[in-house]
């Protein structure tokens, strides 16, 4: 089969295109026939050097979750999977990569008339998204500001604070961003790549403040935007697309009442994992939900994709197309 694989960190010219052997399914695994391939921008991160924090060492086939089709199945899986149209979920190693092994346990089914690509663009973003919404619990009439709102998830979170009858203002860079951001929804946009861009947001919030904060971006964008939450106020901290988390005090965070949530809340298990995707996937099937396709790149172009993720030039979802689909 055709993958890719990164045989030394370092820039997107790293990703090589390859032949490998063809997966065989072990007990409790299926072989799952990739049509279209999840991107996130961790991914750049690790084959640019992150990867010994992941457990990743060179050389390896990148990627995290993928839809296709079930190819096999191995010993103590039911035959019926056969054949049907899954996503592969998060944690699903390789899937830069024609065909890929993956638990059954954490197979999806992709709903009648959504289409795979919808469902990989929801493989990692849509479990997330949907997880952090069901934990900050956004009420109607409150104040979110969604930082990183034009990205992957972001625009899911957009799109689930809106349903909850939330005020939203989305913080995303340059007006292409904004744009998508302000059709997706939200009441209000701030540019955070400008100066006093925090003041414009206070004043979107209506000037008390934030109710919810959810920060896709990290850094010292995420800091600057935790001064932005009220006192009793929630925050979901998951994002480093900066280069780092933000480095907010969580002694800070518990004097002023602040409930925070970091990356290791949204690390699901299995059951966690296929309940919070097969919601995200009936969301997209009934209309209430669009994940925003921004780009596709064949699978042996994928290092034009991360080219393109780490510019910054993909507002949505960057996807890997297998030949054929």
């Amino acid at each position: 089969m055709r993958a890719i694989q990164v045989t030394e960190f370092g820039g997107p010219e790293v990703l090589v295109a390859t032949e490998l052997p063809d997966p065989v399914a072990g007990p409790g695994e299926v072989v799952v026939e990739v049509a279209v391939t999840d991107t996130i921008y961790v991914e750049t991160q690790i084959r640019g050097g992150w990867g010994p924090q992941f457990g990743i060492e060179p050389p390896y086939v990148p990627g995290g979750a993928a839809a296709g089709t079930v190819l096999a199945v191995g010993e103590g899986v039911d035959p019926a999977w056969t054949g049907r149209r899954v996503v592969a979920g998060p944690g699903t190693a390789g899937t830069y990569a024609e065909q890929v092994v993956t638990p059954v346990d954490r197979l999806i089914p992709v709903p009648d008339g959504l289409g795979l690509r919808e469902a990989a663009a929801l493989a990692h973003d849509g479990v997330t998204g949907t997880g952090i919404a069901e934990a900050v619990r956004i009420r109607p009439g409150e104040r979110v500001l969604i930082l990183g709102a034009s990205g992957g998830m972001g625009t899911l979170l957009v799109q689930m604070a809106k349903a909850a009858g939330a005020h939203v203002v989305g913080a995303a860079r340059g007006k292409r961003k904004l744009d998508l951001v302000r059709e997706l929804g939200a009441d209000a946009v701030v540019d955070y790549s400008g100066e006093g861009w925090t003041e414009r947001a206070r004043e979107a919030l209506g000037g008390a403040g934030a109710d919810v904060l959810l920060d896709g971006v990290g850094g010292e964008l995420g800091l600057a935007a935790f001064a932005l939450v009220a006192d009793g106020g929630r925050v979901s901290a998951h994002g480093a697309s900066s280069g780092g988390f933000s480095g907010i005090d969580p002694d800070e965070a518990g004097w002023r009442g602040i409930t925070l949530r970091g990356i290791a809340e949204v690390q699901f298990g299995a059951a966690d994992i296929t309940r919070l995707a097969a919601k995200a996937l009936a969301e997209a099937a009934a209309g209430r939900l669009r994940p925003v396709i921004a780009a596709t790149f064949p699978l042996v172009r994928a290092a034009q994709a991360h080219t393109a993720i780490e510019a910054r030039t993909v507002a949505g979802k960057a996807l890997l197309v297998a030949a054929g689909s």
